[in-house]
Order: C-alpha cells, then structure tokens, then sequence
C-alpha cells in the first residue's frame, strides 16, 4: 500500500469530519419539538388539626 501524502491525510479527515457534522446537525434539526404545555396540577393537601 503506498503512503499516502500529508495534505491527503488531512483531505481525508476533513472530509469524513465535515460529512459526520452535517449528518448530526441534520439528525438533530429534522425532529420537530412537541409543544405540549403541561398544566400545572394543584397538588390537594388536607390539612388536619391533631387534637390529643
């Protein structure tokens, strides 16, 4: 196999690098975020007066 060149070495990550960002950036931004507002539930506390 023949030795490959420095600048082609460094082609060569650029270009896998560059490819793998974009591949995630696109995962990334192609999910629509679900707007859903969530109601706050009044959380129910029954207070009771202990007489001993």
């Amino acid at each position: 196999m023949p030795q490959m060149m420095p600048m082609e070495w460094t082609l060569l990550y650029l270009t896998f690098l560059t490819t793998f960002l974009m591949f995630n950036i696109m995962n990334y931004f192609a999910q629509s975020p679900n707007m859903q507002k969530k109601i706050k539930e009044s959380i129910n506390i029954k207070k009771t007066n202990w007489k001993w």
